[in-house]
């Protein structure tokens, strides 16, 4: 304590004295006020308080940097995240376009087969019309064929019967009959 008297001593000034109080005085309230605060100085360095001051913010400095490196950690996951997701999104959108190449060509294929079976389909339309027609013509052929047939039948009947008599005519149904008896036995 001598040692910090002496050396306020030593600095005392003039200015430093309040009106015409010497400066090493209880009275002089600037020396009160430096005496005050060279004792709480000295409080809080018997009390180690820059020591806990300094390791607070150590620790803190060692929070922050455990914390930094956390953020790096994480930064290169999702930057791997990020890679891989990248790299899935490719492979899908080179799927993609592999699948729509491929319908492509499949539709493509379908339009040939279907214009194919078009064009079998036709074909088998036109052989049936001209299945049709002739079918159509050979029935107008016969049934004209028929008609003749009658009107010759209904002609010759006429013919006979205006010149064949009643015995004549009981001879040929005899004869007849005795045909059909013949071909259907």
């Amino acid at each position: 304590m001598k040692k910090v008297a002496f050396l306020l001593s030593i600095t005392a000034t003039p200015a430093l004295a309040a009106e015409g109080i010497p400066f090493i005085s209880m009275f002089n309230t600037n020396f009160v006020v430096i005496l005050a605060f060279l004792l709480f100085a000295a409080v809080l360095i018997y009390l180690k308080v820059p020591g806990l001051l300094t390791g607070l913010l150590d620790q803190r400095a060692e929070t922050i940097r455990d914390e930094l490196n956390q953020a790096k950690a994480l930064r290169e996951e999702a930057q791997t995240i990020l890679a891989s997701y990248e790299r899935k999104h490719r492979e899908v959108q080179e799927q993609a376009d592999r699948i729509v190449e491929q319908a492509r060509v499949d539709a493509e294929a379908a339009a040939l087969k279907a214009k194919d079976d078009l064009k079998a389909s036709i074909v088998r339309r036109l052989a049936a019309a001209e299945d049709q027609i002739i079918s159509a013509q050979k029935k107008a052929v016969k049934e004209v064929r028929d008609a003749a047939i009658q009107v010759a039948i209904a002609a010759a009947g006429d013919v006979i019967a205006a010149n064949m008599s009643a015995d004549d005519g009981d001879r040929l149904i005899d004869e007849a009959i005795v045909t059909v008896e013949a071909k259907l036995h």
